[in-house]
């Protein structure tokens, strides 16, 4: 699948919110992440903006 600049897989989620792209994974299983806007290939995609409205609204850990 080619990389959209349009769409953030984990490695940009991980890196938009400064956690290791396990740690988004980890969220996606345990359903604490908004489901992927799209999925192609076998991998799981998110607009930017998806993500942004989604990280406000994310509890703060530390």
């Amino acid at each position: 699948m080619s990389r959209s600049p349009d769409l953030w897989s984990y490695a940009e989620i991980a890196r938009h919110i400064t956690v290791q792209p396990e740690t988004v994974r980890n969220y996606r299983r345990h359903g604490l992440l908004p489901d992927p806007d799209v999925v192609g290939g076998g991998h799981p995609r998110w607009y930017p903006e998806t993500i942004r409205a989604w990280a406000r609204r994310r509890p703060r850990h530390r």
